[in-house]
Parts: C-alpha cells; structure tokens; sequence
C-alpha cells in the first residue's frame, strides 16, 4: 500500500496563500501609510481648501486601516496574547473612525454640491461676461469706424466729395462688392443712381419712387435686407468662379430740405426728404451682415445727411453771400451815382439861389418904391401883386437852398453867444407891420426867469420863429398872435407830447420853450401829421384858399431837431385858432461876451428882410 500525500498538498497550498496574503497586506499598509502623506502634501500646498479638518479625518482613517493591515502581518505567525489585543484595538478604532467618516460625508456631499452649482454658476457668468466683453468690443470697433468715417464725411463741405467719399470708405470698413446712392430726380416720380462705388450698377438708371420696396426703406430708419433681384441692387454675375447671391442691406439717407439752397441742381425734397442706400457684400457667400455693421451703416446714413446739411447751408450762404457782395456794389454804386446827383442839385441850387436872388431883391425894392409914389388904385393893386408875388418867390428860393443843405448834411449850426431877448422884440418888429395890416395884434410874453443871453444858432432860431409867426399872421384874419417864451421846467420835460423825444437836463444848458397862439383859421386834427411834410399842405379848412410851397414847417421841424428839441402843432379845430410849439436846447452864457457879433447878425437878417410864407 501506497503512502498518501494529500496532507502535504494542502499544507503546502495554504503555505502559498499565506504568503500572498502576507505580500498583499505589507504593500496595502504602505499604500495606506502614504495615501495621508501625499494629503498633507496638497494641504500645505493648496492656498484655499475649506475642509481640512475632514481630510485629517479621513486620514486618520486611512491610518488606522493600514495600522490594522501592518499588525496583521504578525498574525501569520506565532503571536502573542498583545499582538491580538493591539490588532482589535486598532481595528474598533479603525471602525469608529470610519463610521464617523461616513456620517460626516453626508452632510459634506450637498455643500460640494453647492460648490459645483456655484461653479456652474461662475461659469456661466464668466461666459455672458466674455460675451458682453466681446459686444462691447464690438461696439467699441464700431465707434471707431464711425468716427474714422464722420472724419473723412466731415473733411469735405463739397456735396458729391462727401457721398463719394462716404462710398469709398464704406466698401474699405465693410469690404462691400457694391455700394451705390440713389437720389431722387428732379420731377420727385423717379430714383436716380447718382453715385456708385465699383460701376456694377450704371450710373444714371432709374426706378420708380412708388415701388413697395421703396416706400418700406422710407418708412423706416434702420436698415433692411432686401432682395438681391430688387431692382436698386440688381448686378450681373461674376465672369469667373463660384457665385452665390449676395446679401443686401439698404438705408435711407435723410436729406434734409436741400432744395433751400438757390441754385440747388436737386428736385424740391419737402415730400420725401430721402436718398437711397445700397450696400451689397461680395457674391462667393463667405459673409453675411452682423447686427454690428447693420448699427454702423444706419449711423454712418445719419453722419451723411448731417453732412449733406451743412453743405447746402455753406452752398446757400455763399450763394447769399455773392448776392449781398453784387448788391452791396449796386448799392454803392448808386449811392455814389445820389450823392452826385446831390451835389449837383444843390450846386444848382445854389447858383440859382444866387443868381436869382439878385433880380428878386431888385424887384421888391423897386416895388416897394413905387408903391411910395403917387399911384391910381388900380396901378396899387397890381404894385401890390408884383411885391406880395416876389416876397413868395425869394422864399421859396431861400427855403429850398436850406432844405437841400439839410438833406445832404452839409448845414451846420453856429454855436456862438446871442442876446436872447433882443431876438423876440426883432421878430415882432419884422411881423407887427404886416400884422397892422391886418388889424391884428400882436403880443410878446417873456418870463421872468428867460435869461438875456444865450448860447446857439441865432440865425436859425430867429428863421424858425419868423416862419411860425408868418403863418399865424397868414392864416388870422382877425383877433390877435402872441409870442409867450420861457423855460421848461424838469418836470414839464417828463409832460410832452412827443413820445419820440427824451430830453436831458444838464448844468450847461436849459431847454427853451416857445408858442405862438393864434386866433385863426385852426385846422382839423388829421390835418395835423401834414403840416411838417415838404411840399404838402392840408386839403381841408381855410388853408386851402392860401397860396404857400409848403416849406415853411418842414424847415422848422429840421431847424427844431438839429437844435437838440421838437415841435408841435395843436389845435381845437377849424375857426378855433392854433397853437404851435417847440423846444430847443441851448447853452448857459453868463455875459454878453460876443454882443457884437450877435448885433451884426440881427443887422444882417434886417438888411436881408428875411420873408415868411405867405
């Protein structure tokens, strides 16, 4: 009988596994003693990790249960009632922590959720963030095409420069195949193409204003994709290579009431204020229009029709400005044709004036002769008509020296001491002879505070009171005519009937009022105004029947306001007399320092026997 080894076998079979056991448990427990070293590691290397204390716990853990593998290692062999003790420690303290673990990972795995979510959520917001960056990027390029583009627009104040330009710059920002300007004719039915930038399209063509593509491009300010087959964008193929229909946007172009401009070789524009334009990108079909460019073509219509704007003001005001410049020479011209006019008239006149004055003055003294002779009464009526006929014409001759020395500006007043009492008493001692005629009394009233002296033009002044007093004695056939001088108060000058005039007191002058009343003939109220117009006379009331050149007011009325005053006529109506005033400043003389000279004049005017309208 055999022996049987079967014992053997299995002795030396648990023997193996014993072995692998052993190998598999000495490199777990050197994997587990370096799993919590490479934790330490990343902990003290990391900058933020929010749960440190639960990975110290789970190494822990770690080593507890590579503790419990490196004690097994002794339980293959003979061991000791100690090993056995420390090996169940381990594995309870093994146990506990990893119960611990396990329970705190409950509650930990939600807040690493969270943390997930929140980094979903970053991510998310870091995405719209790239994407806002890109569209502010975007619009920060588009803002730079345009302001590029409004400063090559705006270089130029030349209507057809500032669309050309706007084209050339357009294709070179866009990369356009086609881009084209239609603008409406003059009749306002058609579209022109005006300008183009490659000539695809022949310049010149027309389309109809009342296409329905048209009308929508003009009821709209943005710009629109229209049809590559509309007939405002309608190009031939390319001769060679891969050819797609291009996309096409168009926009309206504001143009602003061009038709202001005078000259301007565009139709009149109030209906429909619009051009039109098209821009068409190349036909391989790489591109298409971004909303980006869509916003930079509507801005860059805009720049153009404030640009078109400007242009046609500036064409307008040159234009105007020629006008003014062709004007302004006519004008000079003419007025340097009137002033020699002017001057030749009262060269005339003046040698007239001269000319005639002599023969007139010989006929009023021999006149004033005969009528001292012994004459038949009809022989005195004639005399008579002969001096009264020759005293109205050396006044008109006079009065119309002076108003075309008025007119021209070439009168100047005298500003020289006069005695101004003496004038008066002259004056009503020229009138009182023609008054006595006529039964007529005359009265002088001079207030107490009237100065003797004065500072002036004597001549004019004595001129002026003469004509008034010659057409009150004129117009009066019975009653009387009085002369009342005196000084406006202040508070008077703040009471006059004119509103046009608005005296200043000053210690060097005082404003002298004088009025000569009558009891004549008196005039109508809207008679009034024409009494101080040259060469008119009332058409109504008694005047009418008096024969006159109607100089005489209008000549005091200029005297009256190189004087520094104003004059006025008042009257209650016809048969009611009149009252006729004025005010003229003067200087303050305290002495009478040039007596003499204003003797001479009042000798002068005698000796001259200065007539008065008749």
């Amino acid at each position: 009988m055999e022996a049987c080894d079967c014992f053997e076998t299995h002795a030396n079979q648990d023997d193996l596994l014993v072995k692998y056991q052993y190998i598999s448990d000495a490199l777990i427990a050197l994997a587990y003693f370096s799993i919590p070293l490479e934790l330490i590691y990343f902990v003290n290397k990391s900058a933020f990790f929010p749960y440190k204390w639960v990975l110290m716990q789970f190494g822990a853990f770690i080593i507890l249960c590579g503790a419990t593998h490196f004690i097994n290692l002794w339980m293959f062999f003979n061991h000791s009632k100690v090993v056995a003790i420390v090996m169940t420690i381990a594995k309870v303290s093994c146990a506990a922590v990893s119960c611990a673990t396990a329970l705190m990972l409950v509650h930990i795995i939600p807040d690493l959720l969270s943390v997930k979510n929140r980094e979903l959520f970053l991510k998310k917001k870091a995405d719209e963030l790239d994407r806002e960056m890109g569209l502010i990027l975007t619009q920060e390029e588009t803002g730079r095409h345009v302001r590029m583009l409004t400063h090559e627009i705006r270089s130029t104040l030349d209507r057809h420069t500032i669309l050309r330009t706007t084209l050339v710059e357009l294709g070179k920002t866009l990369c356009l195949d086609e881009c084209a300007l239609w603008m409406p004719s003059q009749s306002g039915l058609y579209l022109q193409l005006s300008h183009t930038l490659s000539h695809k399209i022949q310049v010149g063509s027309s389309v109809p204003i009342n296409l329905p593509i048209i009308n929508q491009l003009f009821n709209s300010a943005q710009a629109m994709h229209i049809p590559h087959t509309c007939p405002l964008a309608k190009i031939g193929p390319p001769v060679g290579g891969r050819y797609a229909p291009p996309e096409v946007v168009s926009v309206r172009v504001p143009l602003l009431h061009l038709s202001n401009f005078q000259g301007s070789d565009w139709s009149d524009l109030s209906g429909k204020g619009y051009a039109i334009m098209v821009l068409i990108l190349p036909t391989d079909g790489a591109r298409k229009w971004r909303d980006h460019e869509l916003e930079l073509v509507e801005v860059v219509a805009d720049q153009v029709a404030v640009a078109l704007s400007h242009a046609a003001i500036l064409e307008e005001s040159m234009h105007a400005r020629d006008q003014l410049i062709e004007q302004n020479f006519a004008l000079d011209k003419a007025r340097q044709e009137a002033e020699m006019a002017v001057h030749a008239r009262n060269d005339f006149l003046a040698v007239m004036n001269h000319e005639m004055r002599t023969p007139m003055h010989a006929i009023i003294s021999l006149s004033s002769l005969l009528l001292e002779t012994e004459l038949s009464p009809e022989q005195r009526v004639m005399i008579e008509t002969i001096l009264k006929s020759s005293n109205l014409v050396a006044t008109l001759i006079s009065d119309v020296l002076d108003l075309s020395r008025l007119e021209d500006g070439s009168l100047l007043l005298e500003n020289e001491p006069f005695t101004l009492q003496a004038i008066f008493e002259e004056v009503i001692s020229l009138i009182k002879p023609i008054a006595s005629v006529k039964k007529l009394s005359t009265n002088l009233i001079l207030s107490a505070d009237l100065p003797a002296y004065a500072i002036g033009d004597e001549k004019r002044l004595m001129q002026t009171i003469l004509n008034i007093m010659g057409n009150a004695v004129k117009f009066t056939k019975e009653g009387h005519v009085s002369i009342i001088a005196s000084i406006m108060k202040p508070e008077s000058l703040r009471e006059l009937p004119s509103p046009d005039f608005y005296p200043v007191p000053s210690d060097n002058h005082f404003y002298l009022c004088v009025q000569v009343k009558d009891t004549g003939c008196g005039i109508h109220t809207q008679d009034i105004p024409f009494l101080f117009t040259k060469f008119v006379q009332p058409r109504t009331g008694a005047q009418r029947n008096h024969s006159g050149a109607g100089l005489g007011l209008a000549l005091c009325k200029r005297f009256v306001g190189l004087m520094g005053g104003c004059i006025w006529i008042e009257s209650e109506g016809i048969e009611k007399g009149c009252t006729a005033s004025f005010i003229i400043r003067l200087g303050i003389c305290n002495g009478p320092s040039s007596s003499s000279g204003s003797m001479a004049l009042r000798l002068a005017a005698k000796s001259q026997t200065r007539p008065w309208n008749w």
